[in-house]
C-alpha cells in the first residue's frame, strides 16, 4: 500500500512539473527528458523505501 501512495505522489508531481514547463513554453521534448528523469528517481526512491527487509541470518 504504501509503494502506491509513493507512485500516486509521484504521478501528482510529474503532472505539476509537466503542466509548470509547458506553460512556461519549454518544447515538449524537453517536458518529457525532465519527466522522465523524475519519474526514473522517484521509482528507484520508492522501491527502496518500501521494499521488505532482509531477514537476519
Amino acid at each position: 500500500m504504501s509503494f502506491a501512495l509513493y507512485i500516486l505522489g509521484l504521478a501528482v508531481l510529474l503532472g505539476g512539473i509537466a503542466w509548470a514547463l509547458i506553460t512556461a513554453g519549454l518544447a515538449v521534448t524537453y517536458v518529457a527528458i525532465a519527466c522522465l528523469i523524475v519519474a526514473g528517481i522517484g521509482i528507484m526512491m520508492a522501491v527502496s523505501r518500501t521494499r521488505a527487509k532482509d531477514p537476519p541470518s
